[in-house]
């Protein structure tokens, strides 16, 4: 091995290092009391107060209902978004109609807008359609994102016309042409996109704290908060509910990026 490759390979190591400490470090809070998160030099090895830590947590918040409700509103909102940007993404990289530029360039401008922006008149809609507190005020507004539809754009514009050809030839309608033929294609950012939108559903805390006013609906991030208010010096106790509700993230983003490597091996393959 020539001294590059070994430089390369140590810059790397040290990166993974790097990336997976902050994470067994919360495992290791998790399993030993809040003394030792505390003494010097820091314990950097696992205790035997995990299960006392996870009573306390489902002794003091509703953990699984707030479970239950993210990954509801998680898979629901992904799968929304998966369609709807898919659909309106293939759209706009193989359709031309009237206006179809403008649209997009206008669709695009909304990037340049600042999220904060419309937690107000988000907030009013929702508001005056009388969704506030309930699911359908996290799950509607984010149905389609404008990142999302550009996203999967650009990915389709590498679809060939001729393909496309042949389907209708063999007399396929123009959802056909979607269903059966660019989705298969759009395999690898579909993984992304659902990896991303799931992701930021899944930590989202900002608007389903202005929305949500039944705490039976809290999501994760919402209920974690609470037993951090309430607990402020039993670390312990709140790192393990943290760690509780990163492992189904976690799960989720390992199986979704098999398909995403698979995807781009395949393009790689056949390119």
């Amino acid at each position: 091995m020539t001294a590059k490759k070994i430089f390369v390979h140590t810059f790397l190591l040290i990166g993974v290092i790097f990336s997976i400490f902050p994470f067994y470090w919360l495992i290791v809070m998790s399993t030993n009391e809040t003394s030792a998160i505390f003494a010097f030099p820091p314990k950097l090895t696992f205790g035997n107060y995990f299960m006392t830590n996870y009573n306390h947590v489902m002794d003091n918040i509703n953990f699984y209902r707030a479970l239950f409700n993210t990954v509801l509103i998680a898979v629901v909102s992904t799968t929304l978004q998966l369609f709807f940007n898919s659909l309106t993404g293939f759209t706009f990289s193989k359709f031309k109609f009237p206006g179809s530029k403008v649209l997009f360039y206008l669709m695009m401008a909304t990037m340049m807008i600042p999220a904060q922006m419309l937690l107000v008149p988000q907030f009013i809609i929702i508001k005056e359609l009388g969704w506030l507190g309930s699911y359908k005020a996290l799950i509607i507004p984010g149905m389609a994102t404008a990142f999302g539809i550009f996203w999967i754009r650009q990915y389709a514009l590498a679809i060939h016309d001729d393909l496309l050809e042949a389907a209708r030839i063999d007399g396929c309608n123009k959802f056909g042409l979607y269903w059966r033929v660019a989705l298969p294609i759009l395999r690898p950012a579909l993984a992304f996109l659902a990896i991303t939108t799931f992701m930021g559903v899944w930590e989202d805390y900002l608007w389903p704290l202005i929305v949500l006013t039944d705490t039976s609906k809290f999501t994760l991030t919402l209920t974690l908060q609470q037993l951090k208010s309430v607990h402020t010096g039993d670390y312990s106790m709140v790192m393990t509910g943290t760690l509780l509700a990163t492992v189904p993230l976690i799960v989720f983003f390992l199986l979704v990026s098999r398909q995403f490597i698979a995807g781009i091996m395949e393009g790689a393959v056949k390119s």
